[in-house]
């Protein structure tokens, strides 16, 4: 696949648990398995050259393996090498940037776990692959060789999820004692779907069956930031997507988004990701290029 051709398909994941270009298994609203784990998403590209989503804020996981060095994930706090000495898991509420022009051989896979990382987790968590691990990954991205690739979906779906399993049970990960409960689980999909009207604390405490004291502390335990706050990053999250492929005023993104007005807008946006919304479009525009 060509860059232009790669980079026209390739949707990222702003507000979409699939990416455009990668093997597509079952959306956010499909509740976790008895481990806990929804798999999105499994993608191989062989000559993946252009890597470019800036202000990622992902509604879900993701796992990130490259078989070669050329590609980086930038956070706030420092940059991260995506290569094959490591696999790279980045949690679900990350504010980061995807950065990467030379080509590489890219595996990542987009899954949702209903467990929460211990604050004092590193992020991103950068695991030293076990020879097991590096079996599966080349299992895996051995199945995208089958013509039609649609064969090997049964495999490459249960081998995905073989190791994410194993993944996520690797001693170096710190998980909370008590999963995500279930009505919280259904309150935050209900927010992704549905953050761009107006929604209220206690609209979301009914919608949980707690009170607004009881939510708002099962809420932070389990996502690890307030309500409030989720909600700006999902709109922020899908502000962005917008302002990057659309020609939209920034009024009107604002307004479809749910934020009241364009300068409280820009005062969370700005916040959030660093930028205003004008300079993101200007940076990162489809006129940018």
């Amino acid at each position: 696949m060509s860059k232009s051709a790669l980079r026209k398909k390739n949707r990222g994941a702003y507000t979409s648990p699939f990416s455009g270009v990668g093997m597509e298994f079952y959306p956010l609203g499909v509740n976790p398995d008895l481990s806990g784990l929804v798999l999105h998403e499994t993608g191989y590209i062989r000559q993946n050259d252009w890597w470019i989503f800036p202000n990622v804020l992902s509604p879900f996981w993701r796992l990130m393996y490259n078989f070669k060095k050329g590609h980086k994930v930038i956070f706030h706090h420092g940059e991260y090498q995506v290569t094959p000495d490591h696999i790279m898991l980045i949690p679900d509420q990350q504010l980061f940037n995807c950065y990467g022009t030379t080509s590489v051989p890219t595996f990542w896979m987009a899954f949702s776990i209903n467990r929460r990382l211990h604050p004092n987790q590193k992020i991103p968590i950068l695991l030293r692959p076990s020879t097991t691990e590096i079996e599966l990954i080349r299992q895996i991205t051995g199945f995208y060789s089958a013509r039609p690739v649609t064969r090997s979906r049964s495999r490459i779906f249960h081998y995905s999820l073989a190791l994410l399993n194993i993944v996520l049970n690797r001693p170096e990960l710190r998980w909370l004692e008590h999963p995500v409960q279930n009505n919280i689980l259904s309150t935050v999909r209900n927010i992704e779907d549905n953050a761009s009207r107006q929604l209220t604390i206690p609209q979301l405490a009914r919608m949980a069956g707690l009170s607004v004291r009881g939510f708002s502390k099962a809420f932070k335990r389990h996502q690890g930031i307030t309500a409030a706050k989720f909600i700006a990053r999902v709109r922020v999250r899908e502000a962005a997507q917008l302002l990057a492929n659309s020609r939209e005023t920034v009024d009107a993104i604002a307004e479809k988004t749910g934020f009241p007005n364009r300068d409280y807008f820009s005062r969370v946006f700005k916040k959030i990701t660093g930028e205003s919304p004008g300079l993101f479009r200007q940076k990162h525009g489809i006129h940018s290029t």
